[in-house]
C-alpha cells in the first residue's frame, strides 16, 4: 500500500534548515551545531538504501519514508539529541557515526555504542511517548536522515508492513543486547576485543593494501572509547592491543588500527578461554 500524501513535502530551503520544531528546540541548546544540506550524497543514499533492515522493506514503504525525510549534517562532537529531550524525530545515520552515551554520577561521559551508517534509531521514545534516555553526539563529520514524529505515525497508519518491520527491528536489538550481556559475562576481554574489532572492520573497514589483505578501521576511536564499549579499563585494552600487534594480527598507527590477519582475529573471537 502506497501513501499518497503521508507528509508535507519540504522545499529545499526547509530541508536545509531542518524541521521547524527542531529549529525552535535547537535555539534552547546552542551546542547543537549542524551543517544542514537539503539532499543526501550518492554515498549517503547508498548507505541508507543498503542497510540490512531498510533494504528488507517494500519499495513503496521505503519511498514513503524517504519522501518524508530531511537531512541534517553535524560537525564532530555536535549534539544530535540530549537525554530528557521529547522525541521529535526518528533518525538514521547516513555518514560518520552517532555516539550514544550517558553520564555517570561523577560527571564522566560513558560511551555505550556507536550507530553506524544504515542504522535507524530513536523510535523507542516515539512509541512509548517518554523522553530520550541517552545523549547522541556526532563522531566525526556526520550526516543523519530524520523523519518527524508526526510523519512517522502517519506512515505507521498507512502501512501495516511498517509495524511488522519495527517489531523485527526491535527483536534484533534485543537479541544483540542479550548477546552483549552474555559476552560480557562469559568471554575473556581478548575475545570481546577481537569481536569488536571485527565489527568495526565490517562497518568502517577501508582496504589498506591493494589486495585487500589489510583493512584500516575508518572510525577513529581513542583507546578509552574502545575500552568503554568493552566494559574494561583502558590499560587492559592497551595490553591486549599490544599483544595482538606483537602477533602481527593488527597494527597500531597514529591514525587508528589496521587489521592484518582476519582469520587470526576470528579465531580469537571464537575463543572462550
Amino acid at each position: 500500500m502506497s501513501v499518497h500524501a503521508p507528509c508535507r513535502r519540504r522545499s529545499r530551503t526547509q530541508a536545509a534548515e531542518g524541521h521547524p520544531r527542531d529549529r525552535t528546540h535547537a535555539c534552547k541548546s546552542p551546542t547543537r551545531q549542524t551543517m544542514d544540506e537539503p539532499i543526501l550524497t550518492i554515498e549517503e543514499r547508498e548507505a541508507i538504501n543498503s542497510g540490512r533492515w531498510f533494504s528488507s522493506l517494500s519499495p513503496s514503504l521505503r519511498h514513503d519514508i524517504l519522501r518524508c525525510a530531511y537531512v541534517k549534517r553535524f560537525q564532530d562532537g555536535g549534539l544530535i539529541a540530549a537525554r530528557g529531550d521529547p522525541p521529535h524525530e526518528w533518525i538514521a545515520c547516513a555518514r560518520g557515526a552517532v555516539r550514544v552515551s550517558s553520564t555517570s554520577l561523577s560527571g564522566k561521559q560513558i560511551t555505550l555504542t556507536y550507530v553506524e551508517p544504515g542504522i535507524w534509531f530513536g523510535d523507542v521514545a516515539i512509541f512509548d511517548g517518554d523522553q530520550r534516555t541517552h545523549d547522541a553526539y556526532a563522531h566525526g563529520d556526520t550526516t543523519i536522515l530524520c523523519v518527524a514524529k508526526a510523519d512517522f505515525k502517519k506512515i505507521l497508519a498507512a502501512h501495516v508492513e511498517f509495524y511488522e518491520a519495527m517489531l523485527r527491528l526491535h527483536a534484533r536489538r534485543i537479541r544483540q543486547l542479550y548477546g552483549l550481556v552474555e559476552d560480557l559475562n562469559t568471554l575473556p576481554l581478548r575475545a570481546r576485543l577481537a569481536k569488536q574489532l571485527l565489527h568495526l572492520v565490517r562497518s568502517y573497514g577501508i582496504p589498506s593494501l591493494a589486495d585487500g589483505s589489510e583493512m584500516r578501521i575508518g572510525l577513529q576511536l581513542a583507546q578509552e572509547e574502545l575500552a568503554q564499549l568493552l566494559g574494561a579499563s583502558r590499560q587492559r585494552v592497551n595490553q591486549e592491543l599490544k599483544s595482538m600487534e606483537r602477533e602481527h594480527i593488527i597494527r597500531i598507527e597514529p591514525g587508528g588500527l589496521v587489521m592484518r590477519d582476519r582469520a587470526a582475529l576470528m579465531q580469537i573471537a571464537e575463543s572462550t578461554h
